[in-house]
């Protein structure tokens, strides 16, 4: 017993020795001197889509412990089925399709049978009359969609445009066990067949890593691709074939050692799903066309996708896994002459809880200003949608680390705690952020309810050296909350 209990001290203290060196490491990520926008650093090609992946060894992922790719899915292309080792957030940016997320344990309540009274003996040959899945959901732009860690997932391109899904891992999350990076494992294909790192072709992206440091293993990298395939390649043939009760030729398809399609593949004569029939409303609002509000269409919506609950809707298999958060009803800040802002969280979207995430979507039009704040409790992963955004990011010592502005495309990572501020460019600008916390918040500067209007007045004038008159004129000057009218300037010259 006494060799058992060292045993077990010496295990309990190798591991919080490790966890240390692990927090120190991120610790040391985060001393950031120079941030720089972000673009794609490989390109992944397959037979209906590519995939753009964001450089996971840059400092500023590394410090905040995320990863970012793009899905760019053609009309009638499947993502293939696989899973992750982190909690994921995807945003739609254009686009309209249908995924799947299957959760472990959860009934397939979606099932069409012409006979569903067939005997045993007429089993095997009804096969092809029957199917029966878990629940689909239909996307559409502005859609987030939350993904637990390790539940398989696919997304297919149902619509007549290209189909573009950015994705947030969180590499940090307590339910990553493997390392510091996102792994996809992927249940179908060969993932290595079309897969390019593009060498020549990449983009001109400054690396933020030093020059020389080698890539780590198991990133989802053109490279990785290159020795890659689906889980099934690593199995047995036999075995495969004995589990499933198929035949050989049958379990080496599993495989997919032959299949030349990449990751992303071309659905043939489209995919028959099982899928609730669409109201005439819902059917408009896919297509993009407008129509008169119904309250009682929000209602019945709210309540089939478990938005209610009354103790039984809120269980893991009824969680909502979607939430389309530019819908009007998310607007946390709105100014008709500056913009808006929403926030998804935890209140609103219940699964976020479990994922330990959030989300923010932003709208300035031209030459807006957001209030300079400061996110108190969470990283956040800034990729601008449309438009352009002038961004300048603060650190601890009071040094610009970031000072420049952010095209369509872009991403920036605003660690904890710097201070930020946002400025839209001329044609306005939109983002989505993605946050490490489930209910992140944000201190302002400026503005009502701000951390400089929220102080005495002797308290603002001795700590900047202002006369009693000038503190308070710096106090209350500001009307406005978090979104300011870009006019507000002239406005102040005129009245003076």
């Amino acid at each position: 017993m006494a060799s058992k209990a060292s045993l077990l001290f010496a295990l309990s203290l190798l591991f919080t020795a490790c966890l240390a060196h692990q927090r120190q490491q991120q610790q040391d990520q985060c001393q950031l001197r120079n941030i720089e926008a972000l673009e794609p650093y490989d390109i992944i090609q397959a037979e209906a889509g590519v995939t753009e992946i964001w450089d996971a060894d840059n400092q500023q992922f590394q410090c905040a412990g995320v990863d970012f790719i793009r899905h760019r899915i053609q009309p009638g292309g499947l993502l293939l089925p696989s899973y992750v080792n982190t909690p994921i957030l995807a945003f739609i940016e254009r686009g309209r399709g249908v995924h799947g997320v299957i959760l472990p344990g959860c009934p397939e309540t979606y099932e069409y049978s012409q006979d569903q009274q067939f005997s045993g003996e007429r089993r095997g040959q009804e096969f092809e009359s029957q199917d029966r899945h878990q629940k689909v959901e239909e996307l559409n732009q502005g859609d987030v969609v939350a993904i637990p860690t390790g539940a398989a997932h696919w997304l297919h391109n149902d619509g007549d445009s290209e189909l573009v899904a950015v994705v947030f891992f969180d590499t940090q999350s307590y339910n990553n066990q493997l390392d510091e990076y996102h792994r996809r494992f992927f249940l179908a294909g060969n993932p290595q067949a079309q897969s390019q790192q593009h060498q020549q072709g990449r983009p001109q992206i400054q690396r933020q890593q030093q020059q020389g440091r080698p890539r780590r293993q198991g990133q989802w990298q053109g490279r990785q691709f290159q020795n890659s395939g689906n889980i099934f390649n690593g199995f047995d043939a036999e075995f495969i074939a004995e589990a499933f009760k198929v035949d050989r030729d049958t379990a080496e398809k599993l495989q997919g050692q032959r299949d030349q399609r990449g990751h992303i593949v071309k659905a043939q004569q489209g995919l028959q799903i099982i899928r609730p029939q669409q109201t005439r409303q819902h059917q408009q609002s896919r297509r993009g066309s407008s129509g008169p509000f119904d309250p009682r269409q929000q209602h019945q919506g709210r309540r089939g996708s478990g938005g209610w609950s009354n103790g039984f809707e809120e269980t893991i298999c009824s969680l909502k896994l979607k939430e389309n958060i530019e819908n009007p009803s998310h607007a946390d800040f709105v100014n008709p002459q500056a913009g808006k802002i929403a926030n998804l969280n935890s209140f609103k979207f219940p699964i976020l809880k479990h994922l330990q995430l959030s989300a923010e979507r932003g709208e300035l039009q031209r030459n807006a200003i957001q209030s300079p704040h400061w996110t108190i409790n969470a990283h956040n992963l800034l990729y601008v949608t449309d438009g352009t955004l002038r961004v300048q990011i603060v650190n601890n010592e009071g040094n610009s680390v970031f000072d420049n502005e952010l095209r369509e495309g872009q991403v920036v990572v605003i660690p904890q705690n710097f201070a930020v501020i946002k400025r839209a460019g001329e044609q306005g600008a939109k983002w989505v952020s993605f946050k490490t916390n489930d209910n992140a918040m944000i201190a302002n500067l400026v503005g009502r309810v701000s951390a400089i209007s929220s102080l005495p007045v002797d308290v603002v004038a001795n700590s900047y050296q202002l006369s009693r008159e000038d503190a308070q004129r710096l106090k209350f000057s500001q009307r406005e909350t978090v979104l300011f009218n870009p006019n507000y300037r002239s406005q102040g010259r005129a009245s003076a």
